[in-house]
């Protein structure tokens, strides 16, 4: 198998893929629905060892990594995904494998996911996906609003929601804070300087306290910066406590930064 295809679990049923077995692999099939339709796939990528379970394709637009298809265990179906800059653009499920080679077609020749999911309407595109797709600002605004409405529908059920949408909500007042790009883990509030996973890690975060107070971190884990009786004292920490140059967030990763995962 490629290096950059996971392992399956398990592998394909042929009763159910018998065009699969036919052709040899899931990657010559998916060739030949790509031919039926003029369309050209480059050299895809096989899985040797389960030749049936997966295949990759490789695209022409450097930040898009290989989009890969895989199959159904237990019921015939065809998922597909890609990855670029951090963000898993490419998405959808469905048994038709001539609508999978023309979603592979598109990510391979790097048009838009708008014309992707006209040729291949089983593409799923969410309202962050396709901000990500605009640039790294509409991100991190959609971001943003998506963070403070996921918050909100669990604050009236969950102490740590309520704490963590104090939060954000003063936090996103902040134009120094407002241009990064939010992240919530295990209820700490983070800042990335990038938009795509893995985030950086240099910028102070906050996590909560069991009093309902906060604990202003970072930028490495294990460094804590001070203690806040309020969401206003410990946004006003993460903000002394900036880099110099902190921000806009950009596209990318933290590889991309060459920022390392904190200690």
């Amino acid at each position: 198998m490629t290096s950059n295809s996971p392992r399956p679990a398990n592998p394909a049923d042929p009763e159910l893929y018998p065009d699969l077995a036919a052709a040899g692999s899931l990657a010559e099939a998916l060739e030949s629905a790509a031919a039926e339709q003029g369309l050209d796939l480059g050299a895809i990528q096989r899985n040797d060892s389960e030749p049936l379970r997966s295949a990759g394709v490789t695209s022409t637009d450097a930040d898009r990594a290989p989009c890969w298809v895989f199959v159904g265990v237990k019921s015939r179906w065809f998922s597909i995904n890609g990855w670029s800059q951090g963000i898993e653009l490419l998405t959808g499920t469905t048994s038709d494998l001539a609508e999978v080679a023309r979603a592979a077609a598109g990510w391979r020749s790097g048009v838009g996911l708008g014309e992707i999911q006209r040729v291949a309407p089983f593409i799923k595109v969410s309202e962050l996906v396709a901000a990500h797709e605009v640039g790294p600002a509409e991100a991190v605004s959609v971001q943003w609003g998506l963070l403070c409405d996921d918050l909100r529908r669990q604050a009236g059920r969950l102490e740590p929601a309520r704490q963590t949408l104090a939060l954000a909500e003063v936090a996103a007042e902040e134009p120094k804070l407002r241009q990064l790009y939010p992240f919530t883990s295990h209820w700490s509030l983070h800042f990335s300087t990038c938009t795509g996973f893995p985030y950086a890690w240099d910028v102070p975060f906050v996590d909560l306290l069991k009093d309902g107070r906060y604990r202003v971190c970072g930028p490495a884990r294990g460094t804590v910066v001070g203690e806040a009786d309020t969401a206003e004292q410990a946004i006003a920490l993460v903000l002394a406590g900036l880099p110099a140059d902190c921000g806009p967030a950009v596209a990318g990763t933290a590889g991309d930064l060459a920022q390392p995962d904190p200690a």
